[in-house]
């Protein structure tokens, strides 16, 4: 049985991408705060499994409770589960001395403790069932390359980036079946943007810059972006650790 877990279901790249995986006939698992109804309505029309889990991923604790459910549900009959770490946030935007200690934390948190501890106990749990995952972690330019105002995001890219490679370098040593990749989807259309774009230009130097992505129509839909996500991660010849650009795939 094969089986998809994606984070930050509700909405953006998550939801199509959850979206992508019903349409290619494979039961579905969703965590995020809230339920995207539309997902659930989409697979019962086709007749495919959708189960949603409520979770704060700012919380490890949450985030160790509720996967430790998903495995148990998981595991019993699965060959391959399809995972997209997708969930992330973008505050706080503001410059180094400026910063709100309560959103450093939680973005630390939900964009990189939490992929870590999913990745770690789903690739624990495979190799005790003789299964294999897919893990695909959703990464951002922005990883590469430091960005006024974004110092946190940045930095837990990048650290997002490193963790990938690490963990994709010792599955390939240990001869593992299982597969952490990392995936940056570029400029899309999502409530990211929005924030972004809101920002003072005390806070965030480029903020005309993004404003100007939105007015020219150089942003993706998450449609688009999230069709070529879950192509690759279905695809037989994925390379362990490698950060994928959507650019390459597109």
């Amino acid at each position: 049985m094969n089986y998809a877990i994606v984070t930050g279901a509700s909405k953006g790249l998550g939801a199509s991408a959850a979206l992508r995986f019903i349409s290619e006939g494979i039961p579905v698992i969703t965590v995020s705060r809230n339920e995207n109804t539309t997902l659930k309505q989409a697979a019962e029309s086709a007749g495919i499994s959708y189960t949603h889990y409520s979770c704060d991923l700012s919380s490890a604790q949450q985030v160790q409770s509720v996967f430790a459910q998903i495995c148990d549900e998981v595991f019993v009959d699965a060959e391959n589960v399809y995972v997209i770490n997708n969930a992330g946030v973008i505050e706080p935007i503001d410059v180094a001395g400026e910063l709100d200690a309560a959103l450093v934390q939680s973005n630390i948190q939900v964009n990189l403790t939490a992929p870590i501890l999913i990745s770690n106990l789903l690739l624990q749990k495979a190799k005790n069932t003789d299964s294999s995952v897919v893990i695909a972690n959703v990464t951002s330019g922005a990883g590469e390359r430091p960005i006024q105002g974004w110092s946190i995001y940045c930095s837990t890219k990048a650290a997002v980036n490193m963790f990938t490679m690490t963990a994709g370098l010792e599955l390939e040593n240990s001869g593992s079946s299982s597969k952490v990749i990392a995936f940056s989807p570029g400029l899309m259309d999502t409530d990211m943007q929005v924030t972004i774009r809101s920002s003072s230009e005390e806070a965030f130097a480029d903020v005309d810059t993004f404003r100007n992505y939105k007015e020219s129509g150089n942003l993706r839909s998450p449609d688009t972006v999230a069709g070529a996500l879950v192509k690759l991660v279905l695809a037989e010849n994925l390379e362990n650790g490698k950060v994928y650009k959507v650019n390459d795939l597109l």
